[in-house]
């Protein structure tokens, strides 16, 4: 069999504020009790896979997330701020209704072209996917033949796994990335990738 690193890739678990859509990006929120819970029931299920090294977005609440994973498989993780959410500039901290109240315009245009529009004082699609994929390709360089695991985020997952897929960022939000879950991608030495679990 071609040789492969697996990587798995994890979304931080549940955050304070969740109750309202909102673009929390870099913002550093707190995890609630049932977010930190998450991260428990996630060392649980990595306890037993041979886990070479850990990479974390630098942001707490998956810092974390991934000190209690680690501690259960004995290694530290290694924080990337490459690996943060999308910046979402003047939007961030705020919920969906107040962005559209306040910015009805730049929530209009969001929507039209998703990949491309930057919000002010923040970064597109293309803009986190040009930070986030050369981390994760050094990642699998660094480890080949080994398993890794990735705490990150949503939508810097989102753009991970449509790479994997050969799918466009378009298609953002066709995935769907609950609060603490696993996605486990493999990637092969001839360059290809298969999501062998999404949302788990």
């Amino acid at each position: 069999m071609t040789p492969h690193t697996r990587i798995y890739l994890i979304r931080h678990g549940q955050v304070a504020g969740f109750e309202q859509p909102r673009y929390n990006g870099q913002t550093d929120v707190a995890l609630t009790e049932l977010g930190v819970e998450q991260y428990h029931l996630m060392k649980e299920r990595l306890a037993e896979k041979q886990i070479a090294a850990c990479y974390t977005s630098d942001l707490t609440r998956c810092t974390t997330g991934a000190a209690i994973i680690c501690q259960a498989v004995g290694i530290k993780p290694t924080p990337h701020c490459e690996l943060r959410e999308l910046n979402i500039g003047v939007w961030e901290g705020l919920t969906w209704q107040e962005i559209k109240t306040r910015w009805p315009d730049g929530w209009r245009a969001r929507l039209a072209d998703l990949v491309n529009y930057r919000v002010p004082q923040g970064e597109s699609l293309l803009d986190v996917e040009a930070r986030v994929m050369p981390v994760i390709t050094q990642i699998v360089e660094r480890h080949k033949g080994e398993e890794v695991l990735v705490v990150a985020h949503g939508g810097v997952n989102r753009i991970v796994l449509l790479n994997a897929i050969g799918a466009p960022l378009t298609g953002m939000f066709n995935i769907e990335q609950n609060f603490g879950c696993m996605n486990i991608i493999d990637y092969y030495a001839d360059g290809r990738a298969t999501v062998k679990l999404l949302n788990g």
